[in-house]
């Protein structure tokens, strides 16, 4: 079988049919891949390390399948993860969806009130957590939550996963050992839990990945198992992952690209998985060298990190050969230089959102510095993308607005939310992404704006991405972000959040920053307030929330 664009048939694409459940996948990639190494589990500085085979990881799920069998969770019903990248996050999540449950991952970031929600949005029966990661007890957290007035009345029973050697160990009637839930396997037989895996198929929901939240309460995205195979089988084959890759984890697994471009995909295609549970570049340079490391996808400010860094040449980042990025601006200064300094082989930009399985559009091996920098590449196959205007009608190349996609990885809809799924996917199927691009004349698209983050400035629209363009042309400016904030005559005037780059004259680029704009911008494109930040507050795919930076400097 041949697909367009390089896509072979080494995997086959068509994932939802080669193995029908996550489930398939699990059983399929021991089978294939046996004694290789799956997972490699540093835990913390001087800590132990966990190494799995394909097998092992096999056994360790089908065991963790049985314990939540054993402990009453039926076909649909709802289990959540709330921990950072670690071996045991694999098997819980593994486990449950084996067990037909539909995995609900929340963001570590979360406060106990913000995970209190999506716990009751979903249902979640069971939540599977940690404590004492990066000093925060999320058990206590969410504990702390309920006495203040939030509801859980779903919620049976907390696992906790791991506990920091600092931690308090878990107790209470509420609370159980991750040792503890699996030693339940013993009451389910092997017998039984195949059964109900059997039971489990392709158009079955595997998980609900909440939104970001980036504006509002944030939505559950129903995708079933079929459309996460056929999704990340075609992600895999097109970014090249093979067998005996190494790679290195570090976007969460609560994010859809943690999750299906890391854990599943690494099934697969028979690669290492090593989990990170946050990035630290002195830890993510030693772990490229020590475990020759030869994936590594994430956010460009990783990447820049690490070029940056003054000690790069100390460690051997000779293995690394494939670089997947995104969901920010790449210079292709960035991209020229991970192939000319770090000598990285393939080097590739996508797009995708939550509501699409997490990809739409990717570049290809061999595409020019140029495209992979200026674009997010073309549709994935049997995928369509296509640039509408405000009354739906179809846009000629290089003319920008809305961006709408219809394929199989569209999701099924919003939980329980008939009103935004009908908002978000019109009756002929096309979803609407809230996202503003254009498509090049050999189909690469180029995300420009979010219409969201569009604002109006004395009637004129201002899209704040080519504002921002212009201003990082200054070479003080290191990041900057540009929200429309209210204005008693314009309505709405541009505020520039800006990070200087080091040893940068702050005064002086606060001050000349509106007259560089005007030099190059319309007028009522110009920023009318320059703020100066250490940070730029983010989300987990490193999208910039600029709902944050409006609260905090609006007024």
């Amino acid at each position: 079988m041949q697909y367009p664009d390089g896509v072979s048939d080494v995997t086959d694409p068509r994932g939802d049919l080669e193995w029908g459940t996550l489930p398939g996948l699990v059983q399929d990639a021991a089978a294939r891949f046996g004694e290789a190494e799956a997972v490699v589990d540093v835990h913390g500085p001087g800590g132990t390390t966990t190494r799995w085979s394909f097998d092992r990881l096999a056994e360790e799920v089908a065991a963790a399948t049985r314990a939540v069998v054993a402990h009453g969770i039926e076909l649909g019903d709802r289990v959540a993860v709330w921990a950072p990248n670690c071996a045991e996050w694999i098997v819980a999540a593994l486990g449950a969806v084996g067990a037909g449950a539909v995995l609900v991952p929340l963001n570590t970031r979360y406060k106990g009130a913000e995970a209190a929600y999506i716990l009751r949005a979903s249902g979640a029966r069971i939540l599977f957590t940690v404590e004492g990661f990066l000093g925060t007890d999320y058990p206590a957290m969410l504990d702390e939550a309920v006495a203040n007035g939030a509801e859980v009345p779903g919620l049976e029973r907390i696992v906790v996963l791991r506990t920091d050697d600092v931690g308090t160990p878990a107790a209470g009637d509420h609370l159980q050992s991750w040792a503890d839930f699996l030693a339940a396997a013993v009451g389910c037989e092997p017998e039984v839990a195949a059964g109900r895996t059997a039971a489990i198929t392709a158009d079955d929901l595997s998980d609900l990945v909440f939104t970001s939240g980036t504006t509002g309460h944030p939505k559950g995205a129903m995708t079933t198992h079929g459309q996460t195979l056929r999704t990340f089988a075609t992600w895999a084959e097109v970014v090249g992952l093979r067998q005996g890759d190494r790679y290195l984890i570090v976007n969460p697994f609560f994010h859809t690209f943690g999750y299906k471009a890391g854990i599943l995909a690494c099934l697969m295609a028979g690669a290492t998985m090593v989990p990170e549970p946050v990035f630290d570049v002195d830890v993510v340079l030693r772990r490229v060298s020590d475990e020759r490391i030869s994936v590594l996808p994430g956010p460009p400010t990783i990447f820049q990190s690490i070029l940056d860094h003054p000690r790069r040449d100390a460690f051997d980042l000779s293995s690394l050969r494939l670089i997947v990025t995104g969901a920010a601006v790449v210079p292709v200064e960035l991209v020229e230089a991970l192939w000319s300094d770090l000598g990285i082989d393939t080097v590739l930009t996508a797009y995708g959102l939550t509501e699409a399985t997490g990809t739409v559009t990717m570049c290809r091996r061999g595409d020019s510095a140029e495209v992979i920098s200026a674009t997010s590449g073309r549709a994935i196959p049997d995928v369509e993308v296509r640039i509408v205007d405000g009354d739906g009608a179809e846009l000629a190349p290089g003319e920008a607005g809305e961006i709408v996609v219809r394929g199989y990885n569209v999701m099924s809809g919003y939980l329980d939310d008939a009103d935004a799924t009908a908002a978000a996917i019109d009756g002929d199927g096309w979803l609407h992404t809230g996202d503003v691009g254009f498509l090049d004349a050999d189909g690469n698209l180029a995300i420009t704006d979010r219409l969201k983050d569009m604002y109006v400035s004395g009637g004129f629209n201002v899209y704040p991405a080519e504002v921002e363009a212009v201003l990082r042309r200054r070479g003080d400016v290191a990041q900057v972000a540009v929200v429309g904030v209210p204005d008693r005559r314009m309505g709405e005037v541009g505020l520039a959040v800006v990070v200087p780059s080091p040893g940068s004259d702050v005064e002086a680029l606060v001050a000349e920053l509106p007259g560089f704009a005007k030099g190059q911008l319309a007028n009522f494109k110009v920023p009318r307030r320059v703020e100066v930040v250490d940070v730029l507050p983010t989300n987990a795919s490193g999208k910039v929330l600029k709902r944050e930076l409006r609260a905090r400097f609006g007024s």
